[in-house]
């Protein structure tokens, strides 16, 4: 799986991953199209159980299982019957796994979701439209989760672009903290 565009990863957990990482108390997580692995090697040294997908095989540290799988050619769902208590999918879009995702997010299971949207095409790349969200699309994607945080506009860091961010849970709305 590889970011979407040729965006550069950075070897820097997001900030949206690391606003909501509090809510991940328990493992499994699924680091999906992982990357150098940012965000399971985050989640791992916190001690928890880790699994990272990607297309393109990572070298990562032995505390993180890491499944080399290609979630784009129509091959079946490689965690088909797993659950996962959180779930990290960082500037990575394929909207087919949408359902897999739901299907795959324990009871509650945290779900942080980051990726690009329409308008950054003006920033470079990604710029095709089947990799870039429409408004409001996530909510639409994973609604029937209890939404926790979602934001969608223009960013500054790590470079300048448009993004939509979600975190949602599966039925643990008690869970969320609502900030005075």
């Amino acid at each position: 799986m590889p970011h979407i565009g040729g965006h550069v990863p950075t070897a820097e957990p997001s900030d949206w991953v690391l606003r909501w990482a509090g809510l991940v108390g328990r493992g499994p997580l699924l680091d999906l199209a992982c990357g150098g692995g940012r965000h399971a090697r985050l989640f791992a040294s916190r001690g928890l159980e880790v699994v990272a997908v990607d297309r393109d095989e990572q070298a990562l540290p032995g505390n993180i299982r890491f499944v080399q799988a290609d979630l784009e050619d129509g091959s079946p769902w490689p965690f088909a019957g797993q659950r996962f208590a959180a779930i990290v999918v960082a500037n990575y879009l394929h909207r087919p796994l949408f359902p897999h995702l739901l299907g795959s997010l324990d009871v509650g299971g945290v779900l942080i979701y980051e990726t690009f949207m329409l308008g950054n095409e003006k920033f470079g790349r990604p710029s095709n439209p089947e990799f870039l969200l429409r408004p409001g699309e996530l909510l639409q994607g994973f609604g029937a989760l209890d939404i926790a945080g979602f934001e969608q506009g223009r960013v500054e860091r790590p470079k300048p672009a448009m993004i939509q961010r979600l975190c949602a849970l599966r039925d643990a709305a008690e869970r969320i903290r609502i900030a005075p």
